[in-house]
Order: C-alpha cells, then sequence, then structure tokens
C-alpha cells in the first residue's frame, strides 16, 4: 500500500511531464510565404453551452453520469475534516495535497489531480478502475467496491453524493489498516482521491464515516 499512495502522490506529475513530452517546435520553410500580421483580440471564456453547473452540483453523481461535468473544468476538495473535535489539519495544500491527523493516530490524506484526460477510458467507472490498475497493476477491478462521498452542499445537511472507488486491502499483523478512495472524473479532467491509514480497523471505519461527512468533493463551476 506504501507503493500505491507514494504512485497516487506523483501520478499527476508524470501525466504532466508525458504532455510535455509531447510538444514539438514548429520550424518555419522558408518557401511558404509569411502571412500577414492580424490585430489581437481579447479571448473570451469558454462556457459550455447550455450547460447548468448548478443543477449538476445539485443531485448525486453517479458513475454513469460523470459526463453531465463541464468539459476540462476541475473538481475541488473541501478541508471540513479539520473542523471536526479531534481532527487537526498537519499539511495545507502542498503541491495539491491536504493531511489531516486524528488524536488516535488516523492519518487522511486528500489530494486533487489535473491533466488527467490520458487515463479515461469508457465512463468514470472504467477510468477509475484504470487510474488504479495504472498506479498498481496487481489491483484488480474486483478488489475495489463503490462507496459515496459528499458532492458539495452543506455537510450539516443531507446533500447529494458522489460515487468512488474504494480499495481496502487485508491489513497484515500488526499493521496499520488502511483505504483509498478515487475517482477520475473524465469529462473534467481531473481526479480526487483520498487515503486512510489508521492503527486497527476500528479507527479506520471510525475515520472514514468523518471522511464521507465531512471531507466534500466540490463540484466544478462553469
Amino acid at each position: 500500500m506504501k507503493a500505491l499512495v507514494a504512485a497516487l502522490v506523483v501520478a499527476g506529475g508524470l501525466l504532466e511531464v508525458a504532455v510535455l513530452g509531447g510538444c514539438s517546435i514548429n520550424v518555419p520553410d522558408p518557401a511558404v510565404p509569411t502571412p500577414e500580421k492580424t490585430a489581437s483580440t481579447l479571448a473570451t471564456p469558454t462556457i459550455t453551452p447550455g450547460h447548468d453547473a448548478g443543477a449538476v452540483a445539485a443531485r448525486d453523481l453517479p458513475f454513469s453520469a460523470g459526463g453531465s461535468l463541464a468539459p476540462g473544468v476541475p473538481v475541488g476538495i473541501s478541508d471540513g475534516l479539520k473542523e471536526l473535535p479531534g481532527w487537526k489539519l498537519v499539511k495545507d495544500d502542498v503541491a495539491g495535497e491536504s493531511q489531516y491527523l486524528k488524536a488516535d493516530g488516523c492519518l487522511v490524506a486528500a489530494k486533487v489531480r489535473t491533466n488527467q484526460s490520458a487515463l479515461t477510458r469508457g465512463d468514470d467507472r472504467e477510468s477509475t478502475v484504470g487510474l488504479f490498475t495504472y498506479l498498481d497493476p496487481s489491483i484488480l477491478p474486483e478488489y475495489l467496491k463503490t462507496e459515496t462521498l459528499r458532492w458539495g452542499g452543506d455537510p450539516e445537511q443531507p446533500g447529494p453524493s458522489v460515487e468512488v472507488l474504494v480499495l481496502e486491502p487485508s491489513a497484515a499483523p500488526g499493521a496499520k489498516a488502511t483505504a483509498i478512495m478515487a475517482r477520475l472524473f473524465g469529462m473534467a479532467g481531473s481526479s480526487v482521491y483520498v487515503s486512510v491509514a489508521c492503527p486497527d480497523a476500528a479507527a479506520l471505519a471510525a475515520a472514514r464515516a468523518d471522511v464521507a461527512r465531512r471531507l466534500v468533493v466540490v463540484p466544478p463551476s462553469n
């Protein structure tokens, strides 16, 4: 699991290198006439026609509904876990990652990555399976379970949820109990993952309940 968490931390950087590595320099042909210069104009923001970000944020986002997001507008993740008793923020958005430590020794790491379109395949569920297997080829689809996190809204009130896949391997004797939740949003071109590591299974269950309630996935806006 340490290898998987480390791979998740660097996955965004690897994708960025891959994107940059595909760039090329255009050398003009002297035989081709130089085009006339035209006056530049101020570009206007790109808005998806007919897209209603508010309506998307107001309802559940199962894997099958990933296509309802606006293209290229990333998701976010809140820092609400620090507001719960017993939790404290120990890393605040360092290289896109925040970490939270609970008094009982549980550690949560939450991160959003952009430029993830290269891993998109089919719907968001297939893409998320691909994300896990890209990071660790030994992970089989049947190891992953579907669960939910909060999808925007006030965490103190009932609200919509977003489906994620969860990997929860069996802990070796004396090892920490761990779980990793992730989703790749293909249309948005971004991914979110949350890892939880606790001293034992009971502490892990309690920490995951806190995460599900207060670590809110933030819907993108236009």
